[in-house]
């Protein structure tokens, strides 16, 4: 059961992401914060939502997983009038991903409370 709202939170997650990556609507909130800041944030977020939903998959898998949605965002955005494809947001992207594997590995996979996540 916990594992289907995992994928259920990854996947809406994953959603919101590619929306608010690709619209062309101005969100106040989501522009006046600094944009490396808030794709560090996401894929972060994703990681750990994703290791919760597919315990099955490596570090590997998933941190490739997550760099393709990465690259995918900022490919989209190149064909999108006023976005721009970034290196530096793959940058971004890969850091958030670096610190989730990192989190999840050596702290919340530690934790006393680990055992209810899953």
């Amino acid at each position: 059961m916990k594992n289907s709202i995992y994928k259920l939170a990854f996947y809406i997650t994953l959603g919101v992401i590619e929306f608010l990556a690709t619209t062309t609507i101005h969100i106040e909130i989501v522009e006046s914060l600094w944009d490396k800041a808030n794709h560090f944030s996401a894929f972060f977020v994703l990681y750990i939502l994703l290791c919760l939903a597919y315990t099955k998959l490596d570090i590997k898998q998933k941190f490739f997983i997550l760099l393709a949605f990465g690259m995918q965002i900022e490919i989209v955005q190149s064909f999108i009038d006023g976005r721009y494809f970034s290196m530096l947001d793959i940058v971004a992207d890969t850091i958030g991903i670096i610190l989730g594997i990192i989190v999840h590995e050596y702290f919340l996979k530690k934790s006393i409370f680990y055992k209810y996540l899953k």
